[in-house]
């Protein structure tokens, strides 16, 4: 069937952003996909301001010199060990909640999107609150930009050094984990590389390593200046020459442009279409941004077969309800127990693979937490189930509850068997529907809140509103829609 403009704005502002906003509901009729795409290329220009939410007596330790901060680190004790790794811990906390607060309210939504890509891409798990707002300065920095330059930053990057374990990796005694998941997750995928090269490209990164401000430092007595021999290249290969090696395999676009297809458009690849893309990619040097407006702007992202068919990851579908229903939480934390509830807590991916996504993020429990969601947010339900454990992709760190999210998560449940406090600014998107008729009330309710075919049953909705008032009604009504399975599809 025929898709409306309506339908594929709305399916164009889901994987290119995060959803309409509710002050964005009169205008999906107006203009057309390609003049939405524009307006999202445009708002994303700017480059985005660096997030820093560290405590000042964590910022207080690292300003100092490397030398004295390292001797202030020897002399700490206990105590102060514990109180360095909780304010990292609320730092990370934090960083969370902004950066999601940002996903909500910014207009720079297709930059935010790809950022949010690529933090599942460069997935990293580190409780250095430096560490981590570095890393997410360069996705978000680079999010539209070049893949080149965006792979040597993150590779350079403290966090993901010190995740790999690079630090580690000496001339005398190498660690090929960095070399091994830069080719295998980063650019090539598993299969196009064999062990020996693993370890000639770890030769290469030895050296590679950070200092205590979290800067990128060259230890050249720690680095292997011998020849290697990388993927048929032989010389005295250094890190750089080894990642630009990687580039020059088109194998490597291709790789990217998969992930990224399977990410915005559908589960499903379509290998024609990921051929056409990939090569594109690779003839533009990398460019993120043509990329991006090589996938939206085609004629086979708004086909019928690649709307309504992907399933919101945790993060897209807590966001997505904040945008068309603007809220002030009593307690944002509660933002992140959601997150853990439903198995994607920012900056805590299960392992360097990232999320796998797809049809992962449902099952029995995470499908009825989803579906009670947003009655909870409307101050009518209580939260009194677990998160999932998944104890084989904790990395060793399962019984951790300073590091573990999820055991820590547990211990939280207890306390927040009770609504989550959450006051919904109703006002634009009730009067969003002041010229509908009340007998098309309900269409017109599906039509900006499913990006799918089917609309939800008017008498199963009918059944759980409040039908004593128009208003009253519509409210209700937009709970009960955003509490069926298809809302969980965009």
């Amino acid at each position: 069937m025929s898709m409306t403009i309506q339908t594929k704005n709305l399916h164009l502002m889901w994987r290119a952003g995060f959803g309409p906003a509710v002050e964005q509901l009169g205008d999906l009729n107006k203009y057309s996909p390609k003049q939405f795409y524009k307006a999202l290329q445009k708002a994303s220009e700017k480059r985005p301001e660096y997030i820093d939410v560290a405590d000042d007596y964590l910022k207080g330790l690292m300003l100092g010199i490397e030398e004295a901060g390292r001797q202030q680190k020897k002399e700490m004790d206990e105590d102060q060990r514990k109180q360095v790794q909780q304010k990292n811990r609320q730092g990370v906390r934090n960083l969370n909640m902004f950066w999601m607060h940002e996903m909500v309210n910014t207009g720079a939504q297709l930059r935010e999107k790809l950022g949010f890509f690529w933090h599942g891409h460069f997935a990293c798990r580190n409780l250095n609150v430096f560490y981590q707002q570095g890393l997410l300065d360069i996705i978000r920095r680079n999010a539209l930009g070049s893949f080149r330059t965006m792979l040597h930053e993150v590779s350079k990057s403290a966090a993901m050094l010190n995740f790999l374990n690079n630090q580690q990796n000496r001339k005398d005694h190498p660690n090929e984990n960095f070399a091994r998941e830069v080719m295998e997750l980063f650019t090539l995928g598993r299969g196009n590389y064999t062990e020996e090269d693993i370890k000639e490209a770890a030769r290469s990164f030895t050296g590679w390593s950070s200092n205590v401000k979290g800067e990128y430092v060259f230890r050249r007595f720690q680095h292997d200046f011998g020849s290697k021999t990388f993927l048929g290249k032989t010389g005295n290969l250094t890190g750089e020459e080894v990642l630009d090696h990687l580039l020059a395999q088109k194998q490597t676009a291709r790789f990217i442009t998969q992930k990224m297809y399977k990410f915005f458009v559908n589960d499903t690849p379509d290998q024609k279409n990921i051929e056409w893309l990939a090569d594109r990619f690779y003839k533009n040097d990398y460019d993120i941004g043509k990329l991006c407006e090589d996938i939206f702007t085609s004629d086979w992202f708004y086909d019928d077969k690649n709307i309504g068919v992907k399933i919101k990851s945790p993060v897209e579908l807590l966001t997505g309800i904040q945008r068309m229903l603007p809220m002030t939480l009593e307690n944002e934390e509660s933002l992140m127990l959601l997150q853990r509830v439903l198995g994607q807590l920012l900056f805590y991916p299960p392992n360097v693979a990232g999320w796998p996504g797809g049809k992962a993020w449902i099952d029995s429990s995470t499908l009825m937490m989803r579906m009670r969601i947003p009655q909870m947010l409307n101050d009518q339900d209580e939260m009194n189930v677990k998160p999932k454990d998944d104890d084989d992709t904790m990395m060793g760190r399962k019984n951790d509850k300073n590091e573990d999210p999820k055991a820590k998560g547990q211990k939280q449940m207890g306390k927040l068997g009770k609504p989550i406090l959450v006051n919904i600014d109703w006002t634009k998107y009730v009067k969003n529907f002041d010229p509908v008729k009340r007998e098309k009330l309900l269409a017109d309710m599906n039509s900006v809140l499913l990006v799918t075919n089917k609309a939800v049953s008017d008498d199963l909705v009918k059944k759980f509103s409040d039908e004593s008032g128009r208003e009253d009604f519509i409210k209700s009504a937009t709970i009960q829609i955003m509490s069926t399975p298809e809302y969980q599809l965009c």
